[in-house]
């Protein structure tokens, strides 16, 4: 079914920013001082969430049009997975994310490199969800 692997692959396409951002992104700008930290992570994000709110909602309205068409529960599975970083991040990292946001990059803030490390550590969720939802859309197109 054309429709579960289009899911399929703008799912990965997810996971995979996902994971770059965790094991490529997130570690190099860990390497920075702390100013040019925040003046990394602050237009990154936006960039970033922007790209994969975006993605995320695609995925989910293709795997819900393939869950209908074909009744396969894989697919409403991974519908319910891809769109779960919505609201972690709208419950879980937004506070952090909102603090990072509103600090200036120009001055010294001993707490954007604590903040940068904990929001690091709660993108893995995200990471987990585009994994997962990747496999349920793969499992539901194998069975289709």
């Amino acid at each position: 079914m054309l429709i579960g692997l289009l899911a399929l692959t703008i799912a990965a396409v997810f996971a995979g920013a996902a994971i770059y951002v965790s094991v490529a992104e997130q570690p190099a700008r860990l390497g920075l001082d702390d100013r040019a930290l925040l003046r990394e992570w602050q237009p990154s994000y936006k960039r970033g969430a922007a790209m994969q709110a975006s993605i995320a909602i695609v995925a989910c309205v293709l795997g819900l049009i393939a869950w209908w068409l074909s009744g396969g529960l894989a697919f409403l599975v991974g519908a319910v997975l891809i769109i779960l970083p919505w609201p972690w991040t709208i419950i879980v990292m937004m506070p952090t994310n909102r603090v990072l946001e509103a600090m200036d990059a120009g001055a010294d803030n001993p707490q954007a490199r604590l903040l940068i490390v904990k929001w690091g550590n709660l993108h893995l969720v995200r990471v987990a969800f585009g994994v997962l939802a990747t496999v349920a859309f793969f499992w539901g197109s194998h069975l289709a």
